[in-house]
Protein backbone atom coordinates (compact mmCIF):
# COMPACT_ATOMS: atom_id res chain seq x y z
CA UNK A 1 0.00 0.00 0.00
CA UNK A 2 1.29 3.41 -0.95
CA UNK A 3 -0.59 6.62 -0.22
CA UNK A 4 -0.90 8.75 -3.35
CA UNK A 5 -0.63 12.52 -3.63
CA UNK A 6 -4.43 12.66 -3.50
CA UNK A 7 -4.46 11.19 0.00
CA UNK A 8 -1.52 13.25 1.23
CA UNK A 9 -2.94 16.46 -0.21
CA UNK A 10 -6.36 15.73 1.29
CA UNK A 11 -4.76 15.59 4.72
CA UNK A 12 -2.93 18.86 4.07
CA UNK A 13 -6.21 20.49 2.98
CA UNK A 14 -7.98 19.24 6.09
CA UNK A 15 -5.24 20.53 8.38
CA UNK A 16 -5.18 23.87 6.58
CA UNK A 17 -8.95 24.24 6.81
CA UNK A 18 -8.94 23.28 10.48
CA UNK A 19 -6.27 25.88 11.19
CA UNK A 20 -8.33 28.52 9.37
CA UNK A 21 -11.83 27.46 10.41
CA UNK A 22 -12.39 30.70 12.31
CA UNK A 23 -12.08 32.52 8.98
CA UNK A 24 -15.44 31.13 7.85
CA UNK A 25 -15.50 29.93 4.26
CA UNK A 26 -11.95 29.61 2.95
CA UNK A 27 -11.39 30.14 -0.79
CA UNK A 28 -9.75 27.20 -2.53
CA UNK A 29 -7.31 29.64 -4.11
CA UNK A 30 -5.96 30.54 -0.66
CA UNK A 31 -5.55 26.91 0.36
CA UNK A 32 -3.80 26.12 -2.93
CA UNK A 33 -1.41 29.03 -2.44
CA UNK A 34 -0.57 28.15 1.18
CA UNK A 35 -0.11 24.46 0.39
CA UNK A 36 1.58 25.01 -3.00
CA UNK A 37 -0.83 22.62 -4.68
CA UNK A 38 -2.58 23.12 -8.01
CA UNK A 39 -6.03 24.61 -7.52
CA UNK A 40 -7.36 22.35 -10.27
CA UNK A 41 -6.06 19.24 -8.48
CA UNK A 42 -7.49 20.44 -5.17
CA UNK A 43 -10.92 20.77 -6.78
CA UNK A 44 -11.04 17.01 -7.32
CA UNK A 45 -10.03 16.34 -3.71
CA UNK A 46 -12.46 18.85 -2.24
CA UNK A 47 -15.28 17.37 -4.32
CA UNK A 48 -14.79 14.02 -2.58
CA UNK A 49 -14.82 15.68 0.85
CA UNK A 50 -17.93 17.72 0.01
CA UNK A 51 -19.77 14.65 -1.30
CA UNK A 52 -19.05 12.89 2.00
CA UNK A 53 -20.30 15.87 4.02
CA UNK A 54 -16.92 16.59 5.59
CA UNK A 55 -16.76 19.99 3.90
CA UNK A 56 -19.41 22.36 2.65
CA UNK A 57 -19.00 24.91 -0.07
CA UNK A 58 -20.43 28.33 -0.77
CA UNK A 59 -20.25 29.98 -4.19
CA UNK A 60 -19.78 33.65 -4.93
CA UNK A 61 -18.19 36.52 -3.08
CA UNK A 62 -17.17 35.45 0.40
CA UNK A 63 -17.48 31.85 -0.66
CA UNK A 64 -15.15 28.94 -0.33
CA UNK A 65 -15.13 25.83 1.82
CA UNK A 66 -15.45 25.11 5.51
CA UNK A 67 -15.31 22.08 7.77
CA UNK A 68 -18.57 20.38 8.71
CA UNK A 69 -16.84 18.09 11.19
CA UNK A 70 -14.76 18.74 14.23
CA UNK A 71 -11.01 18.21 13.65
CA UNK A 72 -11.05 16.14 16.86
CA UNK A 73 -13.54 13.69 15.35
CA UNK A 74 -12.11 13.37 11.85
CA UNK A 75 -9.54 10.58 11.59
CA UNK A 76 -6.65 10.28 9.19
CA UNK A 77 -7.86 6.77 8.35
CA UNK A 78 -11.27 8.06 7.32
CA UNK A 79 -9.81 10.73 5.02
CA UNK A 80 -7.37 8.27 3.43
CA UNK A 81 -10.06 5.64 2.87
CA UNK A 82 -12.19 8.28 1.13
CA UNK A 83 -9.42 9.49 -1.15
CA UNK A 84 -7.44 6.30 -1.65
CA UNK A 85 -10.17 3.72 -1.50
CA UNK A 86 -9.25 0.70 0.59
CA UNK A 87 -5.96 0.67 2.42
CA UNK A 88 -5.68 -3.06 1.81
CA UNK A 89 -2.20 -4.48 1.29
CA UNK A 90 -3.55 -7.11 -1.14
CA UNK A 91 -6.38 -7.01 -3.68
CA UNK A 92 -8.43 -9.78 -2.10
CA UNK A 93 -9.05 -7.65 1.01
CA UNK A 94 -10.34 -4.64 -0.88
CA UNK A 95 -14.05 -3.97 -0.43
CA UNK A 96 -16.20 -5.25 -3.29
CA UNK A 97 -13.34 -7.29 -4.74
CA UNK A 98 -14.31 -10.63 -6.20
CA UNK A 99 -13.81 -13.52 -3.81
CA UNK A 100 -10.55 -15.33 -4.38
CA UNK A 101 -11.04 -19.00 -5.21
CA UNK A 102 -8.07 -19.86 -3.00
CA UNK A 103 -9.25 -17.86 0.02
CA UNK A 104 -10.38 -20.89 2.02
CA UNK A 105 -6.92 -22.51 1.68
CA UNK A 106 -4.78 -19.37 1.63
CA UNK A 107 -2.01 -19.67 4.19
CA UNK A 108 -1.04 -16.01 3.88
CA UNK A 109 -4.52 -14.48 4.24
CA UNK A 110 -4.42 -14.24 8.07
CA UNK A 111 -1.10 -12.38 7.84
CA UNK A 112 -2.48 -9.93 5.24
CA UNK A 113 -5.68 -9.49 7.24
CA UNK A 114 -3.61 -8.71 10.34
CA UNK A 115 -1.58 -6.12 8.44
CA UNK A 116 -4.76 -4.58 7.05
CA UNK A 117 -6.23 -4.34 10.53
CA UNK A 118 -3.02 -2.78 11.90
CA UNK A 119 -2.92 -0.16 9.13
CA UNK A 120 -6.54 0.86 9.72
CA UNK A 121 -6.28 0.84 13.51
CA UNK A 122 -3.07 2.88 13.41
CA UNK A 123 -4.40 5.53 11.02
CA UNK A 124 -7.68 5.77 12.94
CA UNK A 125 -5.75 6.70 16.09
CA UNK A 126 -4.82 10.07 14.58
CA UNK A 127 -7.22 12.93 14.07
CA UNK A 128 -6.82 16.11 12.08
CA UNK A 129 -6.56 17.90 15.45
CA UNK A 130 -3.60 15.67 16.37
CA UNK A 131 -1.82 16.64 13.16
CA UNK A 132 -2.47 20.33 13.85
CA UNK A 133 -0.64 20.07 17.17
CA UNK A 134 2.60 18.78 15.72
CA UNK A 135 5.47 21.23 15.41
CA UNK A 136 6.40 22.17 11.88
CA UNK A 137 9.57 20.45 10.73
CA UNK A 138 12.51 22.80 10.77
CA UNK A 139 10.88 25.29 13.13
CA UNK A 140 11.79 23.54 16.36
CA UNK A 141 15.27 24.88 16.93
CA UNK A 142 16.77 27.76 18.88
CA UNK A 143 19.69 29.82 17.62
Amino acid sequence: MMVSTKGRYALRVMIDMAEHQRDGYVPLKEIAARQEISEKYLESIVKILVNEGILSGLRGKGGGYRLNVSPEKCTVGHILRLTEGALAPVACLEPRSPACERMADCRTLPMWQGLYDLINEYLDRFTIADLMKQDQAGNDYVI
